[in-house]
């Protein structure tokens, strides 16, 4: 049975993201073991990996930093190994080149690119940007397989990832103005929104991933 790392540093909604997973991984005939940690041993042998995160960029990346070896052995996991990664909320902005939230702080660099304050061009679209909202320009990746477009997911956030180069989005979102929902390159992934709080959907989305061969 296949390992998968969800990572606790202290800046996840851990406990339903992993409830989430769980009923996932029941779906599928393989199953999957989900292990709650931040050993960085486990972390390194997991056969794929999971990043949640809720709150500030910098907050999260300084929590992440203060698990000795933690991004170490998931840099071996997923840059060296090639282990599927997810990332999700502030764990998909993690994989910038740096976030511009109270601040530059340096990401993972995983993917090239910067994480913004939303701007909206809609007084009636608020930031933060919280609830449904429908995703537009899928590009077929993998972990998104049977979704069309204006599928809702759940959204709750203040600042997005805009990659570098735009094919490395694979889905958008419109609030106020177009904005990425879900980031791809190789075999790292990331969602801006909560699959865990997206209903069926959302354990669609996590389904794919645990049968992601990237």
């Amino acid at each position: 049975m296949q390992s998968v790392a969800l990572i606790d540093y202290g800046s996840g909604n851990l406990r339903s993201a992993e409830k989430a997973l769980v009923k996932a991984a029941s779906s599928l005939a393989g199953g999957a073991e989900i292990v709650v940690t931040a050993d960085p041993d486990k972390v390194a042998r997991a056969d794929r990996l999971v990043l949640p995160g809720v709150g500030a960029f910098a907050a999260c990346r300084t929590a992440l930093d203060a698990r000795p070896g933690l991004v170490a052995a998931m840099t071996e996991a997923v840059q060296a190994r090639g282990a599927p990664f997810l990332g999700v909320c502030v764990g998909m902005q993690l994989l910038a080149t740096r976030g511009l939230e109270f601040g530059v702080t340096p990401g993972l660099g995983w993917i090239a690119g910067e994480v913004k304050r939303l701007e909206t061009r809609d007084p009636s679209c608020k930031v933060p940007h919280m609830g449904w909202n429908g995703l537009t320009g899928l590009t077929g990746q993998p972990i998104l397989a049977g979704m069309g477009e204006g599928t809702p997911m759940y959204f709750t956030h203040s600042f997005a990832f805009y990659p570098a180069d735009e094919g490395d989005v694979a889905a958008w979102v419109d609030h106020g103005g177009r904005f990425p929902a879900a980031v791809a390159r190789g075999n790292v992934a990331g969602v801006q929104f909560h699959p865990e709080k997206s209903q069926g959907a959302g354990l669609s989305l996590l389904a794919r991933f645990l049968e992601w061969r990237p």
